[in-house]
């Protein structure tokens, strides 16, 4: 499926020094990802947020077809920069060979324009929304509760909370969904606080037929379902029954058992190989993350994260990978077989088909991708012990020269040793201690 990269970061304008411009900086680094295999972007919220208190990120949207282009709530730029700088970045991405994808807020809206009397609550609330663009206006009947009754009793913080059943709302939603798409130039959504709202609405905009210059633009989509399996689950199956698009979710079970494997003393390998997890369970539809903006300062990765990263970039699913730490904390390590890059390389190069597990015990795990196409497969060991361990394997490789590709360890950067498979498949690899070996072909 190709790599993503998240291309953003919590406070990441005003932490870059590129208030106002992150589209353009952005766009600088398009060469570089390109380069190393990236295959998609996920950019921050575009639209115009309400800015309470100062410039945010996006996630408390006012005005829908606000790109930067109009002054209100403070600037006329997004704190990303203004709408034809978008536009611009779209194309540059485009011109890459790569996507884009929007992300998309639906639940709730912030910074009304005047208080409205409900008489559902009988009291007044900020909900009289007339933003500038004069597209998508709303007033108390376009909020939970209205006369529409939604049930719906999931809400974010204290911002109205959007009644998707109002056919105002559902069509300013489907119609912003395609003026995205088509006049804009993204290529897919990630959903965010999907929990809040029916996942018909994710359907209703994946059920729907795209042009843009003149051609079919078939689009992506992952959606933000932050629980347990078994809820992702059941949020996929309402998406994804009977639809002839189907749509991802960010797999959160397997990025915390991921961070138990870098941050947590005598984690046992064993649990890679259980299920519960998307990427076991359903990987077509899993979306693989080690850390993202939500986790800054509350819960990221802080130990050895680079295990992780080996892991879902050899793995099935869908990487993606976080900008802050391929570029602000240097996992990228470009031209190194230690880093991310090389990973993504990889990932683009070798990790095609299915997975078969070779071996694992507590503190060693040993996996295959079989290959398709021209993907040929690879071997991954991942040490969680002291020193260098070996442990022979029977590989789907016959006769086969089998060369360490990437690796990484705590205390060492040594070159493993190549291996060579004999008739049946058998070699023993080996990883450094607290890090991993990656072998092809």
């Amino acid at each position: 499926m190709g790599v993503l990269m998240q291309a953003f970061y919590w406070d990441c304008p005003r932490l870059e020094r590129k208030e106002y411009a992150w589209w353009n900086f952005v766009a600088t680094k398009l060469d570089a990802l390109h380069a190393a295999g990236f295959t998609a972007l996920w950019l921050p919220p575009a639209s115009k947020a309400a800015n309470v208190g100062g410039m945010s990120m996006g996630y408390d949207v006012y005005d829908y077809y606000d790109l930067g282009k109009y002054a209100q709530k403070g600037s006329v730029p997004t704190w990303f920069g203004t709408e034809d700088e978008l536009r611009g970045l779209l194309r540059a991405v485009h011109g890459k060979g790569l996507k884009a994808y929007a992300d998309l807020i639906l639940n709730h809206n912030n910074g009304a324009d005047a208080e409205e009397f409900n008489p559902i609550t009988n009291r007044s609330w900020w909900t009289k929304f007339t933003p500038q663009s004069g597209i998508f206006s709303r007033d108390w009947t376009c909020f939970n509760p209205s006369p529409y009754q939604e049930l719906d009793n999931v809400t974010f913080g204290n911002m109205p909370d959007l009644c998707h059943i109002n056919p105002r709302v559902s069509t300013g939603i489907l119609n912003h969904a395609k003026w995205l798409i088509e006049e804009i130039g993204f290529d897919g959504f990630r959903y965010d606080f999907v929990k809040g709202f029916g996942a018909w609405i994710v359907r209703a905009i994946h059920d729907r037929s795209y042009m843009r210059d003149g051609q079919s633009v078939e689009i992506f989509g992952v959606g933000e379902c932050w629980a347990g399996d078994d809820f992702i689950d059941s949020w996929l199956d309402s998406v994804n029954r009977w639809a002839e698009h189907r749509v991802g979710a960010f797999d959160f079970p397997l990025r915390y058992r991921l961070k138990d494997l870098c941050d947590s003393y005598g984690f046992s390998l064993r649990r890679l190989a259980d299920g519960g997890v998307l990427v076991k369970d359903r990987p077509f539809e899993a979306v693989t993350f080690v850390d993202n903006h939500d986790f800054a300062g509350n819960g990221s990765v802080v130990n050895d994260k680079m295990l992780a990263y080996a892991y879902i970039l050899t793995h099935e699913g869908y990487p993606c990978v976080f900008w802050q730490d391929y570029f602000n904390y240097g996992l990228a390590e470009p031209g190194a077989p230690s880093g991310i890059e090389r990973l993504v390389q990889l990932h683009e190069s070798h990790a095609g088909g299915g997975t078969n597990i070779l071996y694992v015990d507590d503190v060693l795990y040993i996996m295959e991708r079989t290959g398709f196409g021209a993907q040929p497969g690879l071997v991954m060991v991942l040490n969680n012990g002291g020193g260098v361990l070996k442990q022979s394997v029977q590989t789907g490789f016959r006769n086969q020269l089998l060369q360490p590709l990437a690796w990484r360890g705590k205390y060492t950067l040594l070159t493993p040793p190549p291996v060579t498979t004999d008739v049946d498949g058998w070699c023993e690899v080996e990883a450094p201690s607290r890090g991993y070996v990656v072998y092809g072909p």
